[in-house]
């Protein structure tokens, strides 16, 4: 997974374990595509010690993941759920009934709904 995308998926799981200086300047730089030299600008302070607040608070997201898996766990879920759907419209694909049909589709429903 690409490290943009890995942190920014980090900072929604675990931001509000970070200082409020953190989480603001990773979720500029990450999700906001602010440039350090912007985010600097914006809180009157050296691109340095920008860039010295997201490092670590990068580094606390990767050590709570490396405790919790919180984010694996929800990959890993997700992917099953994915496979569970995909199970369900084959089974639905090859009945004829209609009934069954609808018990599918609302289960299929579901599943979407916590992926």
């Amino acid at each position: 997974m690409e490290k943009k995308v890995e942190v920014s998926i980090l900072c929604q799981i675990y931001g509000k374990l970070l200082t409020d200086k953190q989480y603001e300047f990773i979720d500029d730089y990450y999700n906001n595509d602010l440039s350090l030299s912007e985010i600097a600008e914006n809180n009157n302070i050296t691109r340095q010690a920008v860039r010295d607040v997201i490092k670590k608070g990068e580094s606390k997201l990767f050590e709570f993941e490396e405790k919790l898996l919180i984010m694996k766990k929800m990959q890993k879920q997700e992917k099953q759920i994915q496979e569970i759907i995909a199970e369900l419209n084959k089974i639905k694909e090859g009945s004829s009934d209609k009934k069954i049909e609808k018990i599918l589709n609302n289960i299929t429903k579901e599943l979407i709904c916590l992926n």
